[in-house]
């Protein structure tokens, strides 16, 4: 096993694992109650699946599916939830997103007086983290959410470009990947930090729910790399049907349209016009972001249409020729076969004698 594998492979789960309890800790600290460390043991499953890619895998990625990124999002998500149902009982100072540390020198002062007559500079270091631990507790609890928002998204982006690539992605697919990783995190941090900040939302429990379970849908794309990769096909019969011959040519073009109809655009789209249709919530930003889903799923669709039109005029095209195409790289000609077809039969039927015909007795 080389060994930048297996570093990439370790300190991006270990990086993981960081976020996850740090989530964790904000998730007991807001809720005062010590059995939300229970949520740390999620992080068992991502071990596990570390020593399973380790042994079975090399330390390398699997074909289509991240399992080390699925299993970060079930280790911090119910964290992200709990917090921002829990939101609020501490709310920021007078200019919002402030981060309001005082980490002051007297803190540092008192803890350096009290480690002087102790055990020396290991007991003053203990002391000096302790206070700024204690600072950092004191940050406005919005923000905080706010933060492991962004470093969630942040994470799922670095941690896929730090993970080892398996031998069925290149590195220019994953660059193509890591780019629309970066487009897609900021769409699904606008909508999560937009809607959820609007306080008539605040107020409706089962909004808040629903909010969430759409920001959890959406953030399923991230362990998938379909978006870069096509799927193989042969040469067979089954493959000649007309789905399984779209699909074969157009699979990465239809897995972007299905993301953006079924998983964000679509979904934010028919929360947003919830919001300003039913519960008659309207606000500058939440218009805008609204005409851009609208837009973004009307060119998804224009996009679909454009690849159907393609694949039907190639497809009459090659019916011409008396060709039907698989995908680019594998063209399946049906007259070659149709040839071997009947040379097939005319040598079976050479394999028979001739019947002979009956000869009719002489006439007296």
């Amino acid at each position: 096993m080389e060994l930048m594998v297996l570093l990439n492979a370790l300190v991006t789960r270990l990086l993981f694992v960081l976020h996850s309890l740090i989530g964790v800790w904000r998730v007991t600290a807001a809720k005062k109650e010590p059995k939300y460390w229970l949520l740390a043991l999620l992080n068992l499953l991502l071990c596990l699946e570390t020593g399973l890619t380790l042994k079975f895998k090399q330390g390398r990625g699997y074909k289509w599916f991240s399992p080390a990124i699925f299993l970060y999002l079930i280790c911090t998500v119910p964290s992200l939830w709990l917090l921002e149902i829990h939101h609020g009982t501490q709310y920021c100072g007078n200019e919002p997103g402030t981060v309001q540390v005082n980490v002051s020198n007297q803190d540092f002062n008192q803890s350096r007086d009290s480690s002087r007559g102790s055990e020396g500079t290991d007991h003053h270091i203990i002391q000096t983290a302790k206070v700024f631990v204690n600072q950092l507790s004191t940050i406005c609890e919005t923000v905080w959410t706010l933060a492991l928002h962004q470093t969630f998204l942040l994470l799922l982006v670095v941690g896929r470009w730090l993970l080892p690539i398996g031998v069925e992605i290149t590195r220019d697919q994953l660059s193509q990947l890591l780019l629309m990783f970066v487009g897609t995190a900021a769409d699904i941090l606008e909508f999560a930090s937009e809607t959820l900040d609007i306080e008539d939302v605040r107020k409706n429990y089962a909004l808040i729910n629903a909010i969430l379970a759409v920001w959890t849908w959406s953030m399923l794309q991230f362990p998938l790399d379909l978006a870069v990769q096509h799927i193989g096909c042969k040469p067979t019969a089954s493959n000649r049907r007309i789905p399984n011959l779209l699909l074969c040519r157009y699979s990465a073009e239809l897995w972007n349209i299905g993301v953006s109809l079924f998983i964000q655009d679509g979904p934010f789209f028919i929360v947003r016009s919830i919001l300003m249709g039913h519960f008659r919530i309207f606000n500058q930003m939440l218009v805008f972001f609204t005409a851009k889903n609208i837009l973004v799923v009307t060119l998804q669709l224009y996009r679909l249409a454009v690849i159907m039109l393609d694949f039907r005029a190639t497809i009459l095209q090659k019916s011409r020729k008396g060709e039907v195409c698989c995908c680019p790289c594998e063209p399946y000609e049906a007259s070659t076969h149709a040839t071997a077809d009947r040379d097939t039969e005319m040598k079976d039927f050479a394999a028979f004698p001739p019947k002979e015909e009956s000869q009719a007795p002489p006439e007296d």
